[in-house]
């Protein structure tokens, strides 16, 4: 092992530096990491969000979204083509517009998170389970089509009577 002294300034006291080995590299602390940083130590982040850069800004393990963050996103100008697809896939259907412009975020934020993707079944469906059913598959054929595996998404319905029944159907 060589070793070398480092007197370079005259207040410095000298000191042994290792030439044989590379610096240590700082461990980082707690106090070294941001928030969600920190958050992600102790649980799984789900960003609730349709913005798909401020996902990209924090690297969630999953995200959520519905019709009024889908809304927030859709109307920001970087997002313009996103909704242009979407009305032209539902040719003047405003319920497959929404549902594919759902879709189509839920595939963009696919592309980022690693985990689940989760996506909304419309409210007014809340008390119609055979509705519920349909719109649940209908979401997941619109991700297929796209190549977004079923696995990867996560259909929410309502809490309701007739949501939860739906839901024990979609199982």
């Amino acid at each position: 092992m060589s070793s070398t002294i480092d007197e370079s300034g005259p207040l410095r006291k000298p000191e042994l530096v290792s030439t044989d080995q590379p610096p240590l590299k700082k461990q980082r602390t707690v106090s070294d990491l941001n928030q969600v940083d920190q958050l992600k130590q102790l649980t799984t982040v789900v960003a609730d969000t349709g913005d798909v850069n401020a996902i990209k800004k924090f690297s969630p393990q999953d995200a959520t979204t519905n019709p009024s963050l889908i809304y927030k996103a859709a109307v920001m100008p970087e997002y313009a083509s996103i909704v242009d697809d979407a009305v032209a896939y539902g040719k003047g259907d405003l319920s497959v517009t929404m549902d594919k412009l759902a879709v189509a975020f839920g595939t963009e934020i696919s592309k980022i998170v690693p985990g689940y993707v989760s996506t909304e079944v419309d409210a007014r469906l809340s008390f119609d389970t055979e509705g519920t059913i349909n719109k649940a598959r209908d979401l997941i054929k619109m991700y297929d089509e796209v190549g977004v595996s079923k696995d990867r998404i996560l259909i929410k319905v309502a809490a309701t009577w007739e949501g939860i029944q739906a839901a024990k159907q979609l199982e």
